[in-house]
């Protein structure tokens, strides 16, 4: 199959999910155009066969407000679609992709041309863009125009059908582990962020209100009052600047490692103890999931998809949204108790491994385009 997939290029979830699910399809003989304003991080590096990418340029004029990207996109969909003969458009997250696709259908249609599509919800393009009035109803058209909706979780795919009010509900397609993990607790790197042999807790996000990572900084202060421990800081985003103050304001900045956007996560969590999640929403969780992959037991809010993602009081602890409380006692107490800290590692690799393997996701995905195409 030749297929066009259609992301953001940024270090979120849906871009991450959206490339390795490129990458993995590859390796099963299908051809595969990424469509995108920026290069996808995940791609950058050695180029293989039938691995595609297609630049989406706008025009900046003078008489417009901003520049028309939803427009641009629909143009280049039409044109890649056209020129290289695509099966499958699959588009990830829904502003702009699912409207731009539609009117690239559209377009196509009136050449004879038709090309099936697919349009992915990831989280926050429900969360988020689902709460405004300005954007809702034509997320609902176009995602309702999809030859086929789905969503990265089961509690996403129900929220998205009552927030959009849409006809059915989502297919389900959860994400799957995205990377490989490796050997855990190299001395030489631990020694480079735990210079005393303090304990790791590290966090990994784009930095938004709905992370809430300010609450990250505060477990991690009343941790390390307890257990000497240093925080590992991974992304960028709006609320870097509140946490690097609060950081600053509670007198564990020297502890705290801000590393910015990073491509290697698999090599970091291989020297983190505990990885904390407590977002106020949270679709899925790929984070979290890397982490279990790595062997990391992770402490994270209970809300929307994690439960289905994270095992309470077996690969993880959750808690309410902001009970930062008992977040803090549950990592406490992972972190003081090694047989209990070996069993929850333990379950989350073989939870992860075999709930969220990448070829048995790749496999349904796949599926999914063939019929499609019968």
């Amino acid at each position: 199959m030749k297929i066009a997939i259609v992301c953001y290029a940024s270090h979120g979830g849906s871009g991450t999910l959206a490339t390795e699910l490129g990458l993995r399809l590859v390796r099963r003989g299908h051809q595969i155009h990424f469509i995108s304003a920026d290069i996808p991080y995940r791609l950058i590096g050695p180029w293989k066969k039938n691995i595609f990418y297609h630049e989406v340029e706008t025009l900046d004029y003078p008489l417009f407000v901003g520049e028309p990207f939803d427009l641009a996109l629909a143009n280049k969909l039409a044109e890649v679609t056209e020129q290289f003969k695509i099966d499958i458009i699959h588009g990830h997250y829904a502003i702009p992709h699912f409207p731009a696709i539609y009117l690239a259908k559209q377009m196509l249609k009136k050449k004879g041309i038709n090309v099936k599509t697919v349009s992915t919800f990831h989280g926050t393009d429900v969360y988020i863009v689902g709460e405004d009035p300005t954007l809702k109803d034509v997320v609902r058209f176009s995602a309702e125009e999809s030859d086929v909706v789905t969503a990265v979780s089961d509690s996403l795919a129900n929220d998205a059908k009552e927030i959009y009010q849409l006809s059915k509900k989502p297919t389900v397609i959860y994400n799957f582990v995205t990377i490989t993990p490796e050997k855990r607790n190299s001395k030489e790197l631990r020694e480079i962020f735990a210079p005393k042999n303090e304990k790791i807790l590290t966090h990994m996000s784009n930095f938004r209100q709905i992370k809430r990572v300010p609450d990250v900084i505060k477990i991690f202060s009343s941790v390390d009052k307890k257990i000497p421990s240093r925080l590992i800081l991974i992304g960028d985003g709006p609320e870097r600047n509140t946490a690097y103050k609060l950081a600053k304001q509670l007198d564990v900045l020297t502890k705290i490692h801000f590393l910015g956007l990073q491509t290697n996560i698999a090599k970091l969590l291989s020297i983190s103890d505990i990885f904390l999640l407590p977002s106020e929403k949270e679709s899925f969780g790929l984070s979290a999931l890397e982490a279990m992959a790595s062997g990391v037991p992770v402490v994270a809010s209970d809300t929307c998809g994690v439960p289905e993602v994270v095992e309470d009081g077996k690969t993880g602890f959750l808690s309410p949204v902001g009970d930062l409380k008992k977040m803090t006692e549950d990592t406490i107490k992972l972190l003081s108790d090694t047989e209990l800290y070996k069993n929850f590692s333990e379950a989350g690799k073989k939870i992860a491994f075999e709930k969220f393997d990448d070829q048995k996701i790749i496999s349904q995905y796949e599926n999914l385009y063939l019929s499609l195409l019968k």
